[in-house]
């Protein structure tokens, strides 16, 4: 089964940087990052932010690695990670995900 994870960042230089780690550690096939306007309560008030979105491409069964490593990294002290189901897709998008993400090894 595969997943797409949804994590939002405070600026490009995290999103990138957590990008690109679980793309080394073959956690994710791919990683897109943009900007995004953020509305959301926080300490009994509503912020706003300037915030990046990180969407992730996985096999479900990476995901508690996955989110293990970016709690490590991510700069917030609550951080959205959260796991979407992919129920169906392209066949062939969705083998190159498994095919991305298997370990390798030198990994």
């Amino acid at each position: 089964m595969y997943s797409t994870v949804l994590i939002t960042t405070p600026d490009e230089r995290s999103a990138k940087s957590i990008a690109q780690t679980v793309l080394e550690r073959r956690l994710a096939a791919c990683a897109n990052y943009f900007p995004i306007k953020s509305l959301y309560w926080w300490k009994e008030h509503i912020e706003e932010a300037d915030e990046f979105i990180l969407l992730l491409k996985i096999r479900t069964e990476d995901f508690e690695d996955l989110k293990k490593l970016v709690l490590k990294m991510h700069p917030y002290e609550i951080p959205c990670i959260v796991r979407y189901d992919i129920i169906e897709g392209h066949d062939k998008y969705l083998n190159w995900i498994r095919e991305s993400t298997m370990k390798r090894s030198a990994d």
